[in-house]
């Protein structure tokens, strides 16, 4: 397998990665609806947690270091609760 064979799946991975990113972020708008409609706040800290924590056990099972599959996906809540904040026309961050 040549170099650019090979770097030419990381950008199909790449593309698929980015398509999932606004996938989940078009799902945390109907989170937001939800939450508005039911007048909870944007931050569920302990949502949070539970998806950070989850997505660092799924990474050690899968043999990959855990620390930054956990910081990425603080970047993703991040990301929908900035999405959600905007939504309620509160630009908080």
């Amino acid at each position: 397998m040549s170099l650019e064979s090979v770097r030419a799946k990381i950008t199909r991975v790449d593309d698929e990665i980015v398509r999932l990113i606004v996938q989940r972020q078009r799902l945390a708008v109907k989170v937001s609806d939800i939450k508005v409609r039911e007048g909870l706040p944007v931050r569920d800290e302990q949502r949070a947690r539970q998806v950070i924590s989850s997505a660092g056990e799924r990474a050690a099972k899968a043999h990959i270091d855990p620390e930054p599959v956990k910081k990425i996906f603080e970047i993703l809540i991040a990301m929908n609760e900035e999405s959600q904040h905007a939504r309620n026309g509160n630009k908080k961050r």
